[in-house]
């Protein structure tokens, strides 16, 4: 069976839902696929920060004004060295806070958002096949029910991820990449115990950095920097608390402990490939950059990209003119490498590796000396931490 639509978007995560939703207030039809089924994406744990901008997007737009009714807000974080904590106060510093709402929250507002106004969203699709060949971009696709689909859009989008299959449509030679992988990983896990602190806590340490963060008022979220290839089963709840303590405790300060859930190892990387849009092909998200998780910038990215992005859809449906999807890449692009810097800055400052020179470790605490005593340097991470203007 052949559909056309106006919009194809391959990825039902948030990137892919928003921009279905926002292309549907000015009156333009999508019909958004994923390969992931709606209880698969629903139960993936990922990032919890929501920039200002993001929030006032989700709510001003219609979605839900539920992240600000149950997320937490925080008006500042703190980055703890040397076995003390050091306040950003994101208010005092830049007007702005952030609120800690995970991504699954996100994307289950935007599926009913989406329920709600009659979006076209198929989950649980298979043998999903991009097709660039005709007059107009298509994407084959099995039904659940094993139905064999084919739409045709005047444009198709590519916000499925980081193994975006759309990026790869692209033709050879036409995209540049740029890319860096670190030598360490995140550990992360979940502690059935109540809050260690009311903000997120960033340590740096001799023994490795840990994150402290924060779930609800029972269940908890942390991290440790371990090595690439560490496997989840071979740390028991001993083994991982003995880590912990070794990192952040001290000076007064200890960790809620409890018992630990789920356990992940999460490997990052900084990537980055342009131009973002192929004649009527175009990428969103991670399926065009991705970035590592210690400046929480990757969903606040994605929307960010999707902002922009359905914006210059409308104009090309206003004008009748595809010369203007090029400046998406343009717009897009500025915030992008912003918070590259900003999460390699953040990344490099605060972990430590098995090659850092005695030199090496006290510049870096000279680096967080510098930034936590100094009005500019705190309202500087402030700014990038919250996050900046949409483009314009």
């Amino acid at each position: 069976m052949t559909t056309r639509t106006q919009v194809a978007i391959v990825g039902a995560g948030p990137a892919g839902l928003l921009l279905s939703h926002l292309l549907h207030r000015t009156g333009i039809e999508s019909i958004v696929i994923d390969n992931r089924g709606y209880e698969q994406i629903a139960g993936t744990i990922r990032a919890g920060i929501l920039e200002a901008g993001s929030v006032r997007l989700l709510v001003d737009s219609g979605v839900s004004d539920r992240v600000l009714t149950e997320g937490l807000r925080h008006d500042g974080v703190v980055l703890r060295f040397r076995g003390e904590n050091h306040r950003i106060d994101f208010r005092e510093l830049v007007g702005e806070s952030v609120w800690l709402y995970p991504q699954t929250e996100v994307f289950m507002d935007l599926s009913v958002r989406r329920t709600a106004d009659g979006g076209d969203v198929r989950y649980g699709v298979t043998d999903t096949v991009v097709d660039l060949s005709g007059t107009r971009p298509a994407m084959t696709f099995t039904e659940p029910d094993g139905a064999r689909t084919r739409v045709e859009a005047d444009l198709l989008v590519g916000a499925d991820g980081s193994r975006s299959m759309c990026r790869h449509a692209f033709p050879a030679g036409v995209r540049d990449e740029w890319f860096r992988e670190y030598p360490f990983a995140w550990f992360g896990f979940l502690v059935e115990a109540p809050p260690s602190h009311d903000e997120l806590i960033y340590t740096r340490s001799d023994f490795g950095f840990a994150l402290i963060s924060q779930r609800t008022p029972a269940m908890q979220r942390m991290y440790f920097q371990c090595g690439p290839d560490e496997r989840p089963a071979d740390w028991d709840d001993d083994r991982i608390w003995t880590e912990m303590r070794k990192r952040v405790n001290g000076n007064g300060f200890e960790l809620a402990e409890g018992p630990i859930g789920a356990k992940t190892v999460l490997p990052f990387r900084s990537y980055v490939t342009a131009p973002m849009r192929h004649d009527k092909l175009l990428l969103a998200g991670d399926a065009a950059h991705t970035v590592p998780p210690t400046g929480a910038k990757g969903l606040n990215l994605a929307l960010a990209d999707v902002a922009v992005l359905s914006e210059v859809i409308a104009d090309f449906y206003r004008t009748g003119n595809a010369d203007v999807l090029d400046h998406y890449t343009e717009r897009a692009l500025n915030r992008v490498w912003r918070a590259q810097h900003f999460s390699y800055w953040a990344t490099t400052m605060l972990h430590t590796t098995a090659d850092a020179s005695p030199f090496d470790r006290q510049r870096q605490h000279g680096e967080l000396s510098m930034l936590t005593g100094s009005r500019h340097g705190a309202a500087y991470f402030a700014e990038a931490y919250t996050g900046w203007q949409h483009p314009k």
